[in-house]
C-alpha cells in the first residue's frame, strides 16, 4: 500500500516537472513564432519595395531608351535636310 502511494507521489512529482519543462518550452516557441511573423513581416515589407524599384527602373528605363530614340530620329532628320536633293537642275 505504502510503495503504491510512493510510486504515485513520485509520478505526480515526474509528472509536475514534465508539465512545468513543457510550458516553458511552449513559452519559448510562441517567442520564436512571433520572432519568426516579425521577420517574415519585415521580409514581405523588403520584397514589395524592391519590386516597386525594380518597376520604377523598368519604367525609367523605357523612358530613356524612348528619349534616346526621338533623339536620334530628330538628327536623322536634321542630317537629311542638309543633304542636296537627289535631282540636280540641269539647265
Amino acid at each position: 500500500m505504502w510503495k503504491q502511494f510512493v510510486d504515485a507521489v513520485k509520478q505526480i512529482l515526474f509528472l509536475t516537472q514534465q508539465t512545468e519543462k513543457n510550458r516553458e518550452e511552449i513559452r519559448e516557441l510562441r517567442q520564436q513564432v512571433r520572432e519568426m511573423a516579425s521577420a517574415l513581416e519585415r521580409l514581405a515589407y523588403e520584397v514589395h519595395r524592391v519590386s516597386e524599384k525594380i518597376d520604377y527602373a523598368n519604367r525609367n528605363e523605357a523612358q530613356e531608351r524612348e528619349k534616346l530614340e526621338l533623339r536620334l530620329e530628330n538628327r536623322l532628320l536634321k542630317f537629311e535636310r542638309q543633304l542636296p536633293s537627289g535631282r540636280e537642275n540641269k539647265e
